[in-house]
């Protein structure tokens, strides 16, 4: 198979524009900022985590909800801050109960967003980046490049709207930057976000149930490593060597793979926490035998879990999902190799919420009220 090669895009994302309403975005301000504006209005700063409490633990959406606070420090919060500036544009739920949210942006914008239901856990999966840069051949996320990187109000924005669609007695579990983007490259802002996510006062997730994933850029792996805080990294391989990774993943031209092993294996001495490796399984292109005991020499003797997942097709892209056959021979041999694997299972995939399916605009593709493609 000729496989298309997308070239990355090498400019710096643009940041948010300022939106019409010159309130504050609240989820864009700090704790010590809004300390700050506490301070200003006479009222002390323990306030500050009452707000924030109200908004991420009690799930209010307007400041007049907040029934401990003055009533009119109330009114003045509603002067100055907005606690929403993003609209849910749609809404689709999968038969396996995962529901999909496409967010439309202060300035026009649109990502999307995935709350995954799986016995007890209730994960989300939330966008770093309208779009994407790092140009994965078989990912819809970058079909269109990138246009900039999220706001931390913006990423954590996602997170309310999909604890929004759960039921009062359930709480997210889970958290997985691996939606739309690079991660990495918006490091500043994804870790502002983490912050209010693992805090007490925020989602109260602790950071072991939170993954960033990436395709590998070693000096912002060495910069999450210095953040001191052990997430979960899950690195996209997706090839066992360079000839072929720099097809699938164009940005591997500039690094290669052994510099992202070696990011890897630094983040693991430098926090203990167990790695992850992403393979997509493509049908014909890297799921032959050789490929499965080149990718076994990689890994066997790296403390990692190798979570293979098979293609979720991508409307207008040529790949496939691997005949049953080769997916089990794939497995075989990585098993008779020493690693730790599991083939993930598809979820979403009726409303293009499975891995790889999460774009900015579907275009002409339509679907019921069930949210079924026509």
């Amino acid at each position: 198979m000729n496989l298309p090669v997308i070239d990355p895009n090498a400019a710096q994302p643009a940041t948010a524009r300022p939106p019409a309403d010159a309130r504050r975005h609240l989820l864009d301000t700090s704790v010590d900022e809004l300390k700050e504006w506490l301070k200003e209005q006479g009222q002390p700063g323990f306030r500050a985590k009452q707000i924030v409490h109200w908004v991420f633990q009690r799930r209010v959406q307007e400041f007049a909800e907040m029934s401990d606070l003055p009533k009119a420090l109330r009114q003045k919060l509603e002067q100055s801050f907005r606690i929403w500036v993003t609209e849910e544009a749609t809404l689709v739920t999968s038969s396996d109960g995962t529901e999909k949210v496409l967010v439309r942006l202060p300035d026009g914008g649109e990502v999307e967003c995935v709350l995954l239901r799986d016995g007890i856990r209730r994960s989300i999966c939330v966008s770093s980046q309208v779009g994407c840069a790092m140009g994965c051949v078989f990912c819809a996320s970058g079909l269109d490049g990138v246009d900039r990187n999220l706001t931390t109000g913006e990423i954590l924005e996602q997170m309310l709207r999909l604890q929004s669609k759960l039921d009062e007695g359930e709480r997210l579990s889970h958290i997985v930057m691996m939606g739309m983007g690079e991660p990495l490259a918006n490091l500043d802002r994804v870790l502002g976000a983490l912050d209010v996510a693992r805090s007490s006062d925020g989602l109260a997730i602790s950071p072991r149930r939170i993954t960033i994933s990436t395709v590998g850029l070693p000096p912002a792996i060495d910069r999450l490593a210095r953040s001191g805080v052990p997430y979960n990294l899950a690195v996209s391989l997706h090839a066992p060597n360079d000839e072929l990774r720099n097809k699938l993943v164009p940005v591997n031209h500039k690094i290669g793979v052994d510099a992202v092993l070696g990011a890897a294996d630094r983040y693991f001495d430098s926090c203990g926490r167990r790695l992850t490796f992403e393979y997509v399984l493509l049908g014909g292109v890297n799921d032959s035998d050789d490929e499965a005991k080149q990718l076994a020499r990689l890994l066997r003797k790296r403390t990692a879990m190798l979570n293979v997942i098979p293609y979720n097709p991508v409307e207008g892209l040529p790949y496939v999902t691997p005949s049953k056959k080769a997916i089990d021979n794939f497995r075989k041999i990585l098993e008779t190799g020493g690693v730790n694997v599991q083939f993930r299972q598809r979820k979403g995939g009726e409303i293009d919420a499975a891995c790889g399916q999460l774009r900015r605009n579907r275009g002409s593709i339509q679907r019921d009220e069930s949210g079924k493609r026509d």
